[in-house]
This record gives C-alpha cells, sequence and structure tokens, in this order.
C-alpha cells in the first residue's frame, strides 16, 4: 500500500473543505460548489494514474 498515496488524497479533500467552507461562509456557494467538483476531480485522476499503473504492470506480468 502507499502511504503518499493517502496522503495526496487527503491533502486535496482537506484543502478543498476549508476552501469550501471559507466560500460558502463568504457568500459564495457557486464558487465552493466548483471548488468541490474541481477537487473532486483531481482526485479521480490520481486514482486514475494509479490504476494505469497497476494495468501496465499486470500487463508486463502476463506479457501482453
Amino acid at each position: 500500500m502507499q502511504v503518499d498515496l493517502i496522503f495526496k488524497v487527503a491533502a486535496v479533500g482537506i484543502i478543498v473543505a476549508v476552501l469550501n467552507q471559507l466560500l460558502t461562509h463568504s457568500g459564495r456557494a457557486e464558487q465552493a460548489m466548483m471548488t468541490t467538483l474541481a477537487g473532486l476531480i483531481v482526485v479521480l485522476m490520481i486514482l486514475l494514474q494509479q490504476i494505469n499503473q497497476l494495468f501496465t504492470y499486470i500487463k508486463n506480468i502476463f506479457g501482453f
């Protein structure tokens, strides 16, 4: 298990949560929602990279 992956996802989550709260309390609900969506996209991109690496590793094991 890669601990750095967990830390990356957690860091994005914390940053997004803080920005969401700041924007929501300042009356910018739309920007808060966009920030949350952007954070979700960043996390999904990180996970997709990991999935790609996994499939590449499996492909190399079986010689495809």
